[in-house]
C-alpha cells in the first residue's frame, strides 16, 4: 500500500475539475470523485482540456487518485433503438464520460450496473454487454469503465458478483473492465454481510472481482442487511457500523484502492472528519 491512504469524498466541480482536485488536496485527501459533468443529463459535454490537464498535473503531483461517476440516466441494460433513443444516447455519454476521465488522468468512470423493467432478463444483460462493447469499441484510453454493484431497489440485477464478474467475461475488453465496490449497496443487497461475513472476501477473490476493482464507495446503510434500499449513511453511523468497515478493510486488496465517501459531508461542510476517522480504522 502506498504511504498515502487514498480515502476521499464526491467533489464538487463548479470552479472546474482543477479546482475540484484543489479542493481534494486542501482536505488532505489521497483521492474524490467528480461528476464530469451534468448528473442529471446525458447531453455531450465540450470540455476544457486545459482545465483538464491542470487537474491531472496536480493529483500526479500531489499522489490523489480521481475518478468520474457518470450521469444517473445512464443505463447500460437500455434497449437499441427503443423510444427516446436512451440506449444510444447512453453509448455516447459514456464516450464522453470516458474522454474527460482521460484528459483529468482519472482511473475511470463509475456506471451503475443497470435497469431492465421488462419479463426477459437475459435481454437485460444482453444489452448492457451490448452497450459496453459499443463504449469501449476502439476505446485505447487508461482510464476504465467501473461497473458498480446495485442495492436491488430498482430491480435485481446487479446485486451479485457472479452477474458483474460475468459481464466483464462477456464483454469484448475485459482488460478496460473494472469493478467499483459500493459497500451500502453490498449490504442492501445481501452481496456483503458486514462485521461478521466471512464468506465475501474469499468468494470475491475465487471469481477475480477484487483483481478487477479499482475502486471502493466507502458508504455506511440507513437500513438493515437485505433491505434491498439504496440510502447512505456516514461510516460508523449506520448499520454497517465501525466495526463492518474495520473488518473490510482488513482486506489489502481494498485498502490500497481509492476510498470514497458519498453520504452527508461532517459541520465543516467537508468530509474532513470522515477521511480521518476512516484513515484511524486503516492505522489501527
Amino acid at each position: 500500500m502506498s504511504a498515502k491512504p487514498k480515502i476521499g469524498g464526491h467533489l464538487s466541480i463548479r470552479a472546474g475539475y482543477a479546482g475540484a482536485a484543489e479542493a481534494a488536496l486542501q482536505l488532505g485527501a489521497g483521492a474524490f470523485q467528480y461528476f464530469p459533468k451534468n448528473p442529471r443529463s446525458l447531453t455531450v459535454k465540450t470540455f476544457d482540456p486545459r482545465d483538464a490537464e491542470r487537474c491531472r498535473r496536480l493529483c500526479r503531483e500531489h499522489d490523489i487518485l480521481s475518478i468520474a461517476h457518470t450521469p444517473y440516466p445512464s443505463n447500460l441494460a437500455a434497449t437499441p433503438g427503443e423510444k427516446g433513443g436512451q440506449f444510444e444516447r447512453t453509448v455516447l455519454s459514456l464516450r464522453n464520460d470516458l474522454e474527460i476521465a482521460e484528459a483529468c488522468g482519472s482511473v475511470g468512470i463509475v456506471v451503475h450496473f443497470g435497469t431492465y423493467k421488462d419479463r426477459n432478463p437475459l435481454q437485460g444483460y444482453q444489452n448492457i454487454i451490448q452497450c459496453i462493447n459499443e463504449v469501449l469499441s476502439g476505446w485505447k484510453g487508461k482510464a476504465k469503465l467501473l461497473i458498480e454493484n446495485q442495492a436491488g431497489d430498482h430491480g435485481g440485477m446487479g446485486m451479485t458478483l457472479e452477474e458483474l464478474v460475468q459481464i466483464r467475461n462477456l464483454s469484448i475488453a475485459p482488460d478496460r473492465i473494472g469493478f467499483c465496490l459500493d459497500t451500502c449497496h453490498a449490504f442492501a443487497a445481501g452481496m456483503w454481510g458486514g462485521a461478521g461475513d466471512d464468506a465475501f472476501v474469499p468468494k470475491a477473490e475465487q471469481l477475480g472481482y477484487l483483481d478487477a476493482m479499482a475502486a471502493v464507495h466507502l458508504n455506511d446503510s440507513k437500513y438493515p442487511h437485505l433491505s434491498r434500499k439504496d440510502r447512505h449513511a456516514r461510516v460508523g453511523q449506520g448499520y454497517i457500523g465501525e466495526s463492518g468497515f474495520r473488518r473490510l478493510l482488513e482486506t489489502e486488496a481494498i485498502r490500497e484502492k481509492p476510498l470514497i465517501l458519498e453520504s452527508e459531508t461532517g459541520a465543516d461542510g467537508t468530509y474532513r472528519e470522515d477521511i480521518e476517522l476512516v484513515g484511524r480504522w486503516m492505522e489501527a
